[in-house]
């Protein structure tokens, strides 16, 4: 009997051993891996064409990424469904640190359409925010209106009679327009085209009265006297002289402060200490003053903020955007467009 007692008790001692052994060795795997990283080339999806803003913004982070990461961010560019296949594909992507992704604020917009696989803001963890650029409303330079309250004004007098353009249905550019004309109580045509440049040129030719845009896009159109603008969607005046003069939204009365934000995501449980050396990483190549020049030239408003940061900011901007939504009726016009 004390035999069979000590032959268990050594049988236990055996496998307990074993076990931690185990996971001694999983925790010293763990450890060497999260040392090596990265020991190859990221995969950087952007999911939108070559070219556009995020395509752009992409390229100037590869330039450093050797420098500041290590390894190379190879550029993959899924374009498709405004955002969506990408964001899909980084969703289901391996979460090691090796596949990251580019966002703008579409990311929050897609779910509440019903247009995506996957709610994004929780399918996905925000490494950085790179941005955060208002929006400008701009009219033809030879319209009466100096402000948006003399918009107001004139809308309410010619109801029917104005239209605004935007970059698409269901854009960030789209909410901010219904949600001006809702809290201004007037109605504005909505006129969607494919891209804010087709937006500009409809807009200097007359067809359309109103464009709210990104100021660099209108920026050189607005220095050469074609057009002007009228306020900007933002708590503060901007710090670009083109247009330090031009009131915000909340001056003349209107509580706008929509804006449009690009930010890097990965795929949601990366072990901790990769991401925590691969937000280190980002953050070198963010914050290098190189970067942040090229990015004013852009016409884009750098903001960096940390994983942490960012993550408080897509709560609050999340909030926003469905209270515009659901407020503005913009779910059932894309509904219609679709029958």
């Amino acid at each position: 009997m004390r035999k069979n007692v000590i032959t268990f008790t050594v049988a236990c001692i055996f496998v307990i051993s074993t076990i931690l052994g185990g996971c001694t060795s999983m925790q010293s795997k763990e450890s060497t891996t999260s040392k090596k990283y990265p020991n190859k080339p990221i995969t950087f999806i952007v999911p939108f064409g070559a070219g556009g803003a995020l395509d752009v913004v992409a390229r100037m982070l590869e330039k450093s990424s050797v420098k500041h990461l290590g390894q190379p961010l190879v550029i993959l560019n899924k374009p498709g469904s405004a955002g969506a296949l990408g964001w899909n594909e980084l969703v289901t992507a391996a979460p090691d640190g090796y596949t990251i992704g580019i966002s703008s604020s579409e990311l929050f917009l897609h779910p509440l359409y019903g247009n995506s696989k996957y709610n994004y803001p929780t399918a996905l963890e925000p490494l950085a925010q790179i941005s955060s650029t208002p929006f400008i409303m701009v009219v033809q330079a030879n319209q009466p209106w100096e402000t948006a309250a003399d918009l107001v004004k004139y809308a309410k007098e010619h109801p029917g009679e104005l239209k605004f353009g935007h970059s698409g249905m269901g854009s960030i550019p789209h909410v901010v327009g219904e949600a001006f004309s809702k809290s201004a109580s007037i109605t504005l045509d909505q006129v969607p085209f494919r891209s804010a440049a087709e937006a500009i040129t409809a807009l200097l030719g007359g067809h359309i009265q109103v464009v709210l845009i990104n100021p660099g896009t209108a920026k050189e159109y607005i220095k050469s006297g074609m057009l002007k603008t009228l306020a900007v969607t933002d708590a503060n005046r901007l710090i670009d002289p083109v247009f330090s003069n031009v009131p915000t939204f909340k001056e003349q009365g209107f509580e706008l402060y929509y804006g449009s934000r690009l930010g890097l995501v990965a795929p949601k449980d990366m072990p901790a200490d990769v991401k925590a050396k691969l937000v280190e990483g980002l953050k070198s190549m963010l914050t290098d003053p190189n970067f942040k020049k090229e990015l004013a030239s852009m016409g884009l408003q750098y903001e960096y903020l940390d994983d942490k940061q960012t993550q408080k900011q897509w709560i609050y901007e999340n909030t926003g955007l469905t209270k515009a939504v659901q407020e503005s009726g913009i779910v059932e016009l894309i509904k219609s467009q679709k029958q």
